[in-house]
């Protein structure tokens, strides 16, 4: 007796891009009434499986089988036809445009065009049906990321989709609103529909997930149940290896003072007021992490304390000098090193090799150069020995930049920057894009500075990643410091809060119970 049969079947599904396999023999299924999740590393092929699902790519062999009945999915247009909807993890709106507009944008179904306030009741009825609120006559340019979302959800449910597929849904939420998604989630699949959750935060898959499929190098690593797994046994199959807990650390330094800084105020590039009075120290020895929902100013304070945003007013001071309105070489030669949040537009030259990006800002410097001249054995070298250091794979010093993985890539840039052994790191948003084995690597090399006496400035839109690693953590809200608060009084509730603009009052800070 054969049991029921699955709504989504995928099977044998192989695609190559030139030379390189991007997925060989996989297998994924779902099932009627739940939330599946797909695991893996970065290239572990799972976008390019659901690309597939989706219509954005053929597979070069394989079968999807939906209901059982044979499915040709060749473009988005049949799979919204076979009712299965995508949820970009960048968001695909049209700003001046209201919510019901948006919603209704590009359903090219045959029907009267609705009035405006048609359009708005049929919106907010759909919204009532599913617990999604938000406003149909608000314009999307107006709402907070987490109502955007929104919007992004009920254009797929408009669409008459089953199926839903949610691509790193959370990257840009508070963790109220991840806790909000994650309800609506849920009420979803109580309404029958099917969740295909793509994510790489092991915490929400625990959190709202009923089956999870693993995928690595392109091929199937594992199915499991997510009641009946652990987080490491996720991320032994993720990775390959056992992952190797962060050690204890001793109290952070609390005496000498590298960073100060003193009523920063700054203007966007726009011209708006977007740093207003930011007072801040980060001591040797500490991880200071600035926490915040992205847009509120924390690339802002960053490029001002390296050099690359003139502030308006305030005072930057390194070793008793002000910096504030120094150049970004002159920044780097008081001992401050970067790692950009962009490190392939900010922090590499892409077209050129990993030992010419290794010298990146020192290239006029000896032994690098001598009277202009580029010393190509000596560049070479530096990068061999910079390269089996910091585990750039391949350890290949004349390998292209651009051809690396995120990853390695990332690696290549913290062994610049580290190799200088700086007495203040500026690093934002470190381990964005990257998967669970290369965050692990990138942490503990942070941990290294902290322990060797760095100061380090992290600018981190992951709370899992700023509660992991910082001493201290401060707020930022709106262009000003709301709150910062000790590592271990930041609970993620009010963290999230305060990302959200909540101001504390006395009252909030008295520990439960009291």
């Amino acid at each position: 007796m054969t049991g029921p049969v699955p709504h989504i079947e995928m099977r044998g599904i192989a695609k190559r891009f030139g030379d390189f396999t991007a997925l060989q023999d996989v297998d994924l299924v779902v099932n009627d009434g739940e939330i599946h999740a797909l695991l893996g590393e970065n290239g572990a092929g799972k976008s390019t499986l659901m690309n597939i699902l989706y219509g954005l790519y053929r597979a070069d062999a394989g079968t999807i089988r939906l209901r059982g009945e044979d499915a040709a999915i060749h473009s988005p247009r049949d799979a919204i036809a076979h009712g299965i909807g995508m949820i970009h993890q960048h968001f695909m709106l049209v700003p001046p445009l209201t919510v019901a507009e948006n919603v209704v944008l590009g359903d090219e179904r045959s029907g009267p065009i609705l009035g405006q306030r048609a359009l708005a009741i049929r919106v907010r009825e759909l919204g009532e049906r599913f617990h999604i609120s938000v406003d149909p006559d608000a314009r999307v340019e107006d709402l907070p990321l987490g109502l955007q979302q929104r919007v992004e959800i009920l254009k797929v449910l408009y669409r008459g989709s089953g199926v839903l597929i949610f691509d790193e849904p959370t990257a840009v939420l508070t963790p109220q609103e991840v806790d909000e998604l994650f309800l609506i989630v849920r009420s979803l699949r109580d309404e029958g529909k099917i969740i295909i959750f793509i994510t790489h935060k092991l915490r929400e898959v625990f959190a709202v997930t009923d089956r999870i499929t693993v995928l690595r190098g392109g091929r199937n690593a594992g199915e499991l149940v997510t009641k009946g797994t652990t987080a490491p046994e996720i991320a032994r199959l993720m990775v390959g290896r056992e992952l190797r807990p962060i050690a204890p650390r001793s109290a952070a330094a609390t005496s000498e003072v590298v960073l100060e800084i003193r009523d920063l105020r700054a203007r966007s590039d726009r011209g708006a007021q977007v740093l207003q009075g930011i007072d801040l120290k980060v001591h040797a020895g500490e991880i200071l992490g600035i926490a915040g929902v992205g847009g509120n100013g924390q690339s802002e304070l960053a490029e001002c304390v390296l050099g690359s945003r003139e502030p308006t007013t305030g005072t930057i001071t390194i070793g008793g000098a002000d910096i504030a309105h120094d150049d970004p070489k002159r920044t780097r030669q008081r001992g401050v090193a970067s790692v950009p949040e962009d490190r392939r537009r900010e922090g590499l030259v892409l077209a050129f090799t990993v030992a010419d990006n290794f010298i990146l800002g020192k290239q006029d410097q000896a032994p690098f150069s001598r009277r202009g001249v580029l010393d190509d054995g000596v560049i070479q070298t530096n990068g061999e020995r910079l390269a089996k250091e910091f585990d750039v794979r391949p350890a290949n010093a004349r390998a292209i930049v651009g051809n690396l993985s995120g990853g390695n890539q990332q690696k290549v840039v913290l062994g610049r920057e580290l190799s200088e052994q700086p007495k203040l790191l500026v690093i934002s948003q470190p381990t964005r894009g990257l998967d669970i084995g290369s965050t692990e690597y990138v942490w503990e090399r942070l941990l290294e500075q902290r322990a060797r006496g760095a100061a380090v400035l992290l600018v981190s839109s992951e709370l899992e990643e700023i509660r992991a690693l910082s001493d201290r953590i401060a707020v930022m809200f709106e262009g000003r410091l709301v709150a910062t608060l000790a590592a271990k009084d930041a609970t993620e509730e009010r963290l999230g809060l305060l990302m959200a603009g909540h101001i504390e009052t006395p009252l909030d800070r008295v520990p439960a119970g009291r």
